[in-house]
């Protein structure tokens, strides 16, 4: 009996619910988060490459300041369900809004740094609460 991955499973209703009832909480979650990247127009962060000019949404999981070569950087983990991207606010020490477990919409120029995608001061729009 071969093995079957999740993706070739049949999409009836009942098979839905299965999947739904033994999936874990973050494979929801994640799940969750790539059907908002695609309905909202973003790129999935797993499929942004270096310089590219990109569009991308997801939840904030960690928020940090961190000073870069002496200048206050405020840094946060934007995840999408497909990958995370470090978003770093340069000269800032905190923006109201920007928290753990918000939504936002990002956008800018992607860089790699030591195998980690960077944005540096990305346009950003928060989603209104309530729509976590």
């Amino acid at each position: 009996m071969s093995a079957v991955s999740r993706h070739d499973k049949p999409t009836g209703r009942f098979r839905r619910l299965l999947d739904r009832l033994s999936s874990t909480q973050e494979e929801l979650h994640a799940d969750e988060l790539q059907q908002d990247a695609q309905a909202s127009g973003c790129t999935p962060i797993g499929e942004c490459h270096d310089r590219e000019i990109v569009k991308v949404t997801g939840t904030l999981r960690t928020v940090t300041l961190r000073p870069r070569a002496g200048v206050p950087a405020l840094e946060a983990e934007l995840f999408d369900g497909s990958a995370a991207v470090d978003v770093v606010w340069l000269g800032r020490r905190s923006i109201v809004g920007i928290e753990p477990g918000r939504k936002i919409v990002v956008s800018g120029r992607m860089s790699m740094s030591h195998g980690r995608r960077l944005l540096f001061n990305p346009k950003y729009e928060l989603r209104p609460l309530g729509q976590e």
